[in-house]
């Protein structure tokens, strides 16, 4: 076991998404434990969700770290990890290993974040350490598939022979010896993993801290108002954006209607520019009083349609939206978590293929529907928008799937008691 002394913890995560859940549990771990060393090495990317918590000196971020042209989705296609491991994944995955081995080599545990590639590494460094599995969920195959989504009864049948989507591997990692806690995404998965001697829990979903509501400006009350992720992986970002802008209304039958654009650190308002101005917005000028009311870095407008460009507003655009427009992972999951049903558009990937978008929309109960082109998506969208019982029914079935707010907290108390030590 470990021991009261123990006051480091490394963190393991695997890809954008899993950083973000990584930083919430790690804020409030910090809360909790001010005096614990915590660092963390991201496996994919660059880990630029914790640049913030690393330049207020109470985290740090290890090396070695690479940028991968998959963006992590390597076992999505095999043209993905042909890419990767041109770009050097084997070696870089080496590097990783051999800094794992000297942490656990200490005695000081480990906190792996995502999936099978952190909880195996975790394993591999021989000492104590947690699994908090964030992808995997019984409701994946225990939901039915959207309509016109096809099924797959071969891969629900494998599932529900298991009990469980994780797999048996998964299992003897989870359950092995040295393996002090284990959390999971719902209280469905956490009773599949039960059923093989797992003793997982579902303490609350992370993703759904630090988004509570913004008050409304007034400039956009009166108008519907979509809420658009592409996502940040470029340059799939840009070319799943172009089918986003490319349903919605048409010009000149068109409602008044506000598009809020929210993304991260890329794409840029630069890299958009040229795609905006292609679907024919054209921008609206920098003194505009509206950008500084919505906190946008630029604004454009097609007919009676506005559109607004905000990096890093998701967290205080999010629930402004009647609906979502969106190919994004944890940001999708986040907007129905709140209330706000989505439709969802497939691109050439490598993230958000036809696969993803149906997993998704399953893994959410149906309040991401998917859509098989951009014409089926504006004929939902308008029919969205003008049925609100319908976009509530949604909303209720998101907010269900998701949880409520709070995991974070629960989880580092957990972390605290279990993989600590009692700290």
């Amino acid at each position: 076991m470990p021991t009261p002394s123990s006051r480091r913890l490394l963190v393991l995560s695997n890809g954008h998404g899993e950083d973000l859940i990584a930083l919430r549990i790690l804020e409030a771990l910090h809360r909790q434990q001010p005096a614990l060393e915590l660092a963390v090495l991201p496996l994919v990317g660059l880990g630029q969700a914790f640049a913030a918590a690393e330049t207020g000196g109470w985290l740090q971020r290890l090396g070695p770290s690479r940028h991968l042209p998959s963006g992590g989705f390597s076992n999505q296609s095999l043209r993905g990890l042909l890419a990767d491991l041109l770009a050097g994944l084997p070696l870089l995955s080496w590097r990783q290993w051999l800094l794992v081995r000297a942490w656990g080599r200490s005695g000081d545990p480990i906190l792996a974040v995502g999936d099978l590639l952190p909880l195996l590494l975790a394993w591999a460094g021989g000492g104590p350490y947690g699994f908090i599995g964030t992808p995997k969920s019984d409701f994946t195959w225990a939901s039915p598939p959207p309509r016109g989504w096809g099924r797959s009864p071969l891969a629900d049948g494998y599932h529900r022979a298991k009990g469980s989507e994780w797999d048996p591997w998964e299992w003897a990692l989870m359950g092995a010896r040295r393996c002090r806690l284990v959390a999971v995404r719902d209280r469905l998965t956490a009773r599949g993993l039960r059923r093989h001697r797992v003793a997982a829990c579902a303490p609350g979903n992370p993703m759904m801290d630090d988004l509570a509501p913004q008050p409304l400006p007034p400039c956009v009350q009166a108008r519907a108002r979509l809420l658009l992720l592409a996502g940040s992986r470029m340059p799939e970002a840009l070319r799943n954006l172009r089918g986003l802008l490319a349903a919605l209304p048409e010009a000149g039958s068109a409602p008044e209607l506000s598009v809020l654009l929210a993304t991260g650190s890329r794409p840029s308002p630069g890299e958009l520019a040229p795609l905006l101005q292609a679907a024919g917005f054209e921008p609206l000028t920098a003194s505009d009083q509206r950008l500084l009311e919505l906190g946008a870095a630029t604004g454009w407008r097609r007919d009676r349609q506005e559109l607004w460009v905000g990096p890093g507003r998701f967290g205080r655009w999010a629930t402004w939206g009647d609906l979502g427009l969106a190919t994004a992972g944890t940001a999708t999951e986040q907007l129905v978590g709140l209330g706000i049903g989505a439709l969802s558009l497939p691109g050439p990937g490598p993230q958000f293929q036809r696969g993803f978008a149906r997993r998704q929309s399953r893994l959410l109960g149906g309040a991401v529907l998917p859509c098989h082109s951009p014409a089926e998506l504006r004929q939902r969208l308008l029919a969205l928008l003008a049925d609100p019982l319908q976009r509530q029914r949604l909303g209720r079935i998101g907010r269900r799937r998701m949880g409520p707010a709070g995991g974070s907290e629960r989880l580092a108390a957990l972390i605290g008691s279990q993989l600590l030590g009692g700290g």
